[in-house]
């Protein structure tokens, strides 16, 4: 759970940048005369939205890849640490065992 704190963190600015610009703010309609003018005038605050969007959704994705191999590579530290302890483990069961095995030896002699 706490892995994906540092990929929220990164990602609301710019969810909330794409959100913005997906709802572009249109101009009024004056006169019906003028609407040619109006809808053209929309048709490039879209495009432009649609631009924007796209330049944010692909700085999201780089985020997010780095984010991801960020943790990735924690798995894998995590992993080797994991091996490492077991092996210790594996060698205090058997320093252990042999202790034993003396002290029996040792009370019975």
């Amino acid at each position: 759970m706490a892995a994906w704190i540092p990929l929220l963190k990164a990602a609301l600015p710019y969810v909330t940048q794409i959100v913005a610009t997906a709802v572009p703010a249109f101009t009024s309609k004056p006169d019906p005369g003028q609407s040619n003018e109006v809808v053209a005038q929309q048709i490039a605050e879209l495009q432009s939205a649609a631009t924007q969007n796209a330049e944010s959704i692909h700085v999201l994705a780089e985020k997010l890849q780095q984010t991801i191999e960020g943790i990735d590579g924690a798995a894998m530290n995590l992993q080797k640490q994991l091996r490492f302890y077991k092996r210790l483990m594996y060698a205090s069961l058997s320093f252990s065992t042999a202790a034993l095995v003396v002290a029996v030896v040792a009370i019975v002699y």
